[in-house]
């Protein structure tokens, strides 16, 4: 079972802020979603929030996430007031909807995004709305499973990025040459790897042990 970062006292705060977050930036900001969702991976914000770091879970708005991702990716915020409409479309429902996932899986925004539940897919999702979140926690794994299977290896594409060689791997970090190919094949699950075996592969490529669980 997964360990949720934060307590689900929080959850419903969470998923209305990062609602209101994503309602205010497409439908009053005009901005395209995904790039604004790229905006709040970059910007660290998404890192902050998926571990329920209390500031920006509960101790702000969904208007002041938005205008607080886009100071950190040194955008100057429109003053434009949120029109907060009676009804909550797509967008409203695709942050609401995200927060639960992320909370529920446990996985990262990043993660999330990169294995093919952007934010347009999850708004072309919204006949989905009316249903209990599990179903779309469902039809989110199907998504995410079916483009990590036909996905590299985050260690392969890494290690590719720095420029090392298998062997060369093996040699700075200390573990096999075998076990990096396993991992790299996907035969054995890096996530499932014992801590010391990731953190010396991370310390060698120079990146978080995070950025290695596929």
């Amino acid at each position: 079972m997964t360990m949720n970062a934060y307590n689900e006292l929080y959850l419903d705060d969470a998923m209305h802020n990062l609602a209101d977050m994503l309602d205010y930036a497409i439908c009053d900001l005009n901005y395209e979603p995904d790039e604004f969702f790229s905006w709040f991976i970059n910007s660290g914000i998404a890192s902050k929030f998926e571990k329920g770091n209390p500031k920006y879970i509960t101790g702000m708005s969904g208007v002041e996430l938005c205008e607080a991702v886009l100071k950190e990716t040194n955008i100057t915020p429109p003053d434009t007031p949120a029109t907060n409409p009676d009804f909550k479309g797509k967008e409203y429902w695709a942050g609401w909807v995200l927060a639960y996932y992320q909370w529920y899986s446990g996985r990262r925004f990043e993660d999330i995004a990169s294995n093919g539940l952007t934010i347009s897919k999850i708004m072309s999702m919204y006949i989905l709305h009316e249903a209990d979140e599990s179903k779309f926690v469902e039809e989110a794994e199907k998504i995410i499973n079916r483009n990590k299977a036909n996905e590299k290896a985050k260690l392969h594409k890494i290690r590719k990025a720095r420029g090392f060689t298998q062997k060369e791997l093996s040699d700075a970090s200390g573990v096999s040459l075998r076990m990096i190919q396993l991992y790299e094949q996907k035969q054995n699950d890096i996530s499932k790897a014992q801590v010391n075996v990731v953190v010396s592969l991370a310390k060698a490529l120079g990146c978080e042990v995070e950025d290695l669980i596929d």
